[in-house]
């Protein structure tokens, strides 16, 4: 009988025991779950034709948002906002020291001052303490979309020069050929952009 009751005592304290390690276990398994959550990822969007990459790595200011903008396909809303005045600050002077010629028409313009809007967008959120991650998230895509748009773009002007020099057209002024589809998508993109401001704004 006197050997009973600390053999009792011992199942207790190893039960308690065991009953503390799960519920660790579970506070942890919790505590990674929401870290996983607040990840924003998104695929990597359109990436530069190879005369266009050569032509641009040579201009350092685009150089320094396209690998800048590599930290935002995989990122938390707190590490978004975070880098969203550094990203604004760095679009604002690729769209100011455009280098390559052919990029300076005013449909590229437009594309890099929309971009630039986005990223000041971006970077007032920080200053709004009642923010929603589902808004940063939002927003972050959004960025994306629009400098994948933007190298879309460029893209198009290398590829219709590179058509023309294959057809070798005799002619001062580049023939425009218009991607329609391209087009398209970046009107939706913009026109969503505009809509959306708007409800901010009211």
């Amino acid at each position: 009988m006197k050997y009973l009751y600390p053999f009792l005592l011992f199942i207790l304290l190893l039960n308690f025991s065991c009953n503390r390690t799960s519920a660790v276990q579970e506070v942890a398994d919790s505590k990674d779950s929401v870290v996983v959550n607040d990840r924003i990822t998104n695929q990597l969007g359109e990436t530069l034709v190879p005369r266009a990459n050569e032509d641009l790595s040579k201009w350092k200011e685009y150089e320094n948002v396209d690998e800048f903008m590599l930290k935002f396909y995989n990122v938390s809303s707190m590490e978004a906002l975070s880098y969203a005045q550094e990203l604004a600050d760095l679009v604002k002077l690729m769209k100011d020291t455009i280098r390559i010629e052919k990029l300076n028409e005013l449909s590229v313009i437009a594309r890099f001052n929309v971009l630039h809007n986005e990223t000041l967008r971006l970077a007032d959120m920080t200053e709004i303490s009642s923010i929603k991650k589902e808004e940063v998230k939002e927003e972050v895509g959004r960025i994306l979309e629009l400098y994948a748009a933007l190298n879309s773009k460029i893209n198009t002007i290398y590829k219709t020069e590179d058509v023309q020099n294959s057809l070798e057209i005799d002619t001062e002024v580049p023939v425009k050929i218009e991607d329609k589809r391209e087009n398209d998508e970046y009107r939706r993109m913009y026109n969503g952009v505009n809509k959306s401001t708007k409800r901010i704004i009211q």
